[in-house]
């Protein structure tokens, strides 16, 4: 045992004891004890020890509990243990069971059967394990959002008080402007005013005195001084008095102005203001293909791989098996494809109408979904089983199909509401859990391309066009485009080595330089279902090899 322990621990170097050449060394079979890499485990051991027990090299000094299928009572017969395994009926069956029920049925080893289901079960397995990946980073969001609002209330409160503090600082101000104009006018007027009630008051004396002056010149009984003075009296009584006027006839009225929203501030919706998202990317596995470039790249529950190359007209499954990559089938065909429910393939073969590789029989059949007149290029899966398609044709018109499972069209999206067209050429489509359709579109004959985003009704919400700093020098020209855990949207721009992350909205949030990762020329990529990413890459464009290669990455922060 401890002999196996450091193989393990990869301490010291082994060859496979069956071939002697290779040193992967995968299996070890309990029965005869023999180390064997992966091929020799298939080709040769298989035919030398079929009913051995081979374990993974990794699980070796585990203890292994040794299944039993011999001794399992029969529900219905309590006297007879199950020996077969009815796949009609779903369930375990004995001798007397299948001689009175399930003779014409169709009936599996119960190892058969106990395999089978464990397998469905890891599937379904698989599939939990991805549905609680994106639980977990719907609530980490919701967690961020939480966050960002408690903190964006806290500011908007402290901004309100403030404003409260500077309202009242302007408004105590200008109370004290108001009531000093006030004080000053006031202080005028009556200034004004008593130097006017002076100069009245003065005249009224003079009259006065003018008015009992005559009244005794009037009561004189001495008829010959009246005579001699009246004339000077007369005289005297038509000098004119000064008649003074009142200074300030105005005065002041306070008018209050209505307090309203536009001067005092109002409560706007906007977005939520997220902190800033920081990504991080390391590289767990480095696989070569033997294609000039991973131009599609779909993955199925297992993690085998499904990639595409037009150039080499090929599509493959591959299965990634400790550093390299095992070839399990090729076809001879062309353009986008994606991963049904049933790890079934539909692919884009130059025809309107998309084909269909059967994943348990490797068999080739017309699909249900035809986009014709155009031809398919773009093809997506969504949650719910929805196919979209974004399909051409050479006079350069371009649309995108929404179908059902029974391929009839339940949408088409072609030209926006200025009755433009939308699309020049779609390549690569993914949607977000809004319902938004984001569609990698590229325009030939101006070198560059766009991400549009259609919503729910199919109208352009955005379009972005790439970034002002990271497309300085070069136009974006994306190519694949993935949905994150979290439900953003990752874009690969392979002329730039840059992963645009765009949230469900089409907005730019950050990015990333592959290149600083040891990845160049980025072309296509997918999530596993555990959330790792496979980024698929083409070679140097002056490059004739065909050694194009596939990177597993973790990606944090997005």
């Amino acid at each position: 045992m401890a002999f196996s322990k450091s193989v393990v621990g990869g301490q010291m170097s082994i060859n496979c004891n069956l071939c002697e050449t290779e040193k992967n060394i995968k299996w070890k079979c309990l029965t005869c004890g023999v180390l064997m890499c992966s091929k020799c485990k298939d080709k040769i051991h298989l035919m030398i020890g079929k009913d051995h027990k081979v374990v993974d090299i990794k699980n070796v000094g585990l203890p292994v509990e040794e299944l039993d299928f011999t001794n399992i009572k029969c529900q219905d017969h309590s006297g007879q243990s199950s020996c077969l395994f009815c796949t009609n009926c779903d369930k375990l069956v004995c001798p007397t069971c299948i001689a009175k029920v399930h003779k014409k049925h169709d009936l599996t080893e119960i190892s058969d059967a106990y395999n089978l289901k464990k397998e469905r079960l890891k599937k379904r397995q698989s599939k939990l394990q991805k549905e609680k990946n994106k639980i977990t980073a719907t609530k980490d969001q919701a967690n961020m959002i939480y966050d960002a609002e408690n903190s964006n209330y806290a500011k908007v409160r402290t901004d309100i008080l403030n404003h409260e503090k500077v309202l009242k600082q302007a408004v105590e101000k200008h109370i004290a402007k108001l009531r000093n104009e006030l004080d000053q006018n006031h202080k005028a007027c009556t200034k004004a005013n008593e130097e006017s009630i002076k100069a009245i008051s003065k005249s009224e004396r003079q009259i006065e005195e003018k008015f009992n002056d005559v009244q005794d010149f009037i009561n004189t009984t001495d008829i010959t001084k009246f005579f001699k003075e009246v004339c000077q009296m007369e005289r005297s009584i038509e000098v004119a008095i000064p008649k003074p006027e009142i200074s300030c006839r105005k005065t002041l009225q306070f008018i209050p102005e209505e307090i309203t929203q536009s001067n005092i501030g109002v409560l706007q919706s906007i977005d939520i203001p997220l902190p800033e998202v920081n990504v991080s990317l390391n590289v767990v596995n480095q696989y070569q293909t033997n294609l000039s470039v991973v131009t599609y790249l779909s993955l199925c529950p297992d993690d085998s791989l499904w990639i595409t190359c037009p150039i080499d007209k090929v599509v493959q499954i591959l299965k990634p098996e400790g550093t390299k990559l095992k070839t399990i089938s090729t076809f001879n065909m062309v353009y986008g494809i994606a991963v049904t429910a049933s790890d079934d393939l539909l692919v884009s073969t130059g025809e309107s109408r998309l084909q269909m590789i059967r994943s348990t029989t490797g068999k080739v059949t017309d699909s249900l979904y035809d986009v014709g007149p155009l031809l398919p290029r773009a093809v997506h899966i969504t949650s719910g089983g929805r196919v979209i398609v974004g399909g051409v044709n050479k006079e350069g018109r371009g649309a995108v199909f929404v179908m059902n499972k029974n391929g009839d069209h339940e949408a088409v999206y072609e030209h926006d509401k200025h009755n433009q067209p939308i699309f020049d050429y779609p390549k690569r489509i993914t949607t977000t859990s809004n319902g938004n359709i984001h569609v990698s579109d590229y325009h030939p004959g101006e070198g560059s391309g766009k991400v549009v985003v259609l919503g729910k009704a199919g109208d352009v919400i955005n379009i972005y066009k790439g970034d002002t700093e990271i497309n300085k020098e070069e136009p974006f020209r994306p190519e694949g485009i993935a949905t994150t855990p979290r439900d953003n949207v990752i874009v690969v721009d392979p002329y730039t080595d840059t992963l645009h992350i765009l949230n469900n909205s089409g907005q730019l949030i950050t990015y990333i330089k592959t290149t600083d990762n040891g990845i160049a020329y980025p072309n296509a990529f997918a999530f596993s279902q555990m959330g790792q990413l496979y980024i698929g890459c083409s070679t140097p464009g002056d490059s004739t090899a065909k050694d194009a290669k596939i990177y597993k990455v973790n990606i944090s922060g997005c």
